[in-house]
């Protein structure tokens, strides 16, 4: 789909609680069928609206991304100072939901890490519609009801060895003027190195190929390469990084079959990069590398701010929480004019797989 950048790139307005990593909105969260005390934060929809509809694929959806949220986000503390936690932000839309951001900020492992889940739901306006539209969305009416859940993060470590991470799971629900309701799930995984070490863009490619091939072998050729179309920064002929999986208005064969894939695409997260960062998060790294990494996170930008479809359509929707839909971006990032790597240096190598995608495994 379109929303990929923080989260939905939708948000609100109005902050409702801001807690420690490891607390909760409310002390009555355990009851069954719904144990929520490992969350983040107290779930964006009501706990007697989760127990009461949930077997609804919305439910279901919130369920997942909140434990997803939750399990990353300790995985990531893991690899960090002990005394730097997340700090979680638990946020309400005036127009309808709201969501949970947990942010990491000038840790010792990591510059920057944002892990945001979405609950949205209301009215699509006219600019919106428009947006899906261009992703190959016919839809009837001018303003559409419409629900919204998702979750997305973007890594952005300090040593210039660890790679940036960015993944993004959603469902979407729209309601015509006809009564039709329309769903879709979309999402991917994607890996962005500053330097390149083969072995570990094979690792992170064999895992989601994993995940891929348990529900369909067809899954991981066809969407890595819609992930490396995707991710294309045009007005430099390049990629933003290696690649990963990448899909969209996915419907078919039914919604649980695509429930079921998008849970194991979202449960490879941890093992497709976690280790990475414990293999390199203590290598030694120069002032020049560190300068190459700060150019290529650039880059990065650009393709957020210029392409970005899910940036738009979080701008064009009501209630637009500006930090959430800027969460991807980095603290430092730097630009020089006519920039080129020498050749035969490592910072070479990499541009030149940027060019050009190559079949990791």
């Amino acid at each position: 789909m379109f929303i990929r950048f923080a989260g939905f790139g939708v948000g609100a307005a109005t902050f409702t609680t801001v807690v420690a990593a490891t607390g909760n909105t409310s002390t009555d969260v355990t009851d069954a069928p719904f144990d929520v005390s490992n969350f983040m934060a107290e779930p964006v929809t009501p706990r007697t609206a989760l127990i009461n509809n949930k077997d609804d694929m919305k439910v279901k959806m919130e369920m997942l991304i909140m434990k997803i949220q939750a399990d990353f986000c300790r995985a990531l503390e893991n690899e960090e100072d002990p005394s730097k936690k997340f700090l979680v932000d638990r946020w309400t839309r005036a127009e309808g939901g709201g969501g949970v951001t947990c942010i990491i900020q000038n840790g010792k492992t990591f510059e920057k890490a944002g892990v945001n889940v979405s609950v949205v739901h209301g009215t699509l306006p006219v600019d919106a519609v428009h947006q899906m539209k261009a992703r190959g969305k016919e839809l009837v009416g001018k303003e559409l009801p419409f629900f919204a859940a998702g979750i997305s993060s973007v890594i952005h470590p300090n040593n210039p060895h660890v790679p940036t991470v960015h993944f993004n799971y959603r469902y979407f629900e729209v309601t015509q003027e006809n009564g039709e309701k329309m769903w879709w799930f979309g999402g991917g995984t994607d890996l962005t190195p500053y330097y390149l070490v083969e072995e570990d863009v094979r690792h992170f490619h064999s895992t989601l190929k994993k995940a891929c091939d348990t529900h369909d072998t067809s899954y991981y050729p066809k969407f890595k390469k819609w992930c490396d179309e995707y991710f294309a920064v045009s007005h430099r002929n390049e990629r933003r990084g290696v690649g990963g999986i990448f899909f969209d208005d996915l419907d078919m064969p039914s919604q649980e079959h695509c429930f079921k894939f998008v849970q194991s695409c979202a449960e490879s997260v941890i093992p497709s990069y976690v280790p990475l960062v414990n293999k390199h998060r203590n290598d030694l790294y120069t002032n020049a590398e560190r300068d190459w990494q700060l150019l290529r996170r650039g880059r990065y930008v650009e393709f957020n701010l210029v392409y970005d479809r899910g940036t738009k359509f979080g701008l064009y929707t009501p209630g637009a929480r500006i930090e959430s839909i800027l969460m991807s971006l980095p603290v430092y990032a730097k630009w020089e004019y006519m920039h080129s790597p020498p050749d035969g240096t490592p910072e070479a190598k990499l541009t030149e797989v940027l060019k050009k995608p190559q079949e990791w495994i």
